[in-house]
């Protein structure tokens, strides 16, 4: 079973995406700030992280930065309302181990299944 994190500091939508993928028979964890992510992810070692850019404190991209520095192996998807974000989310991704991937919400629960399922299928 391929396991997800999402963190995302608006609590529904966090516990929502949790919900949409533990229904597609994905482990599924929620973290709702990057200081809650970077412990789930040493604990639960997800395959993929679906990542909000834009939290109060440290943002998604500061999560990117200190994964990247505990060579974190999995995939991140970046799910960002912003567009001022896409461009400094998909720097950051560049530097990651596995390819990552933007999507803009709102986002569709299929597209975003689709993408995370691509994600793990090629890693």
């Amino acid at each position: 079973m391929k396991r997800i994190l999402v963190v995302d500091d608006e609590r529904l939508t966090a516990d929502t995406l949790g919900i949409i993928f533990s229904k597609q028979g994905f482990e599924t964890k929620v973290a709702y700030s990057v200081n809650e992510a970077l412990e789930q992810a040493r604990e639960f070692a997800p395959a993929l992280i679906l990542c909000d850019i834009t939290m109060p404190g440290r943002d998604g991209l500061e999560l990117m930065v200190e994964l990247t520095r505990q060579k974190f192996a999995g995939s991140i998807l970046v799910l960002t309302g912003y567009f001022t974000n896409l461009v400094p989310a998909a720097e950051q991704l560049r530097k990651m181990p596995q390819p990552g991937h933007v999507l803009t919400k709102p986002c569709r629960p299929e597209d975003l299944l689709r993408e995370a399922n691509k994600m793990l299928a090629a890693s």
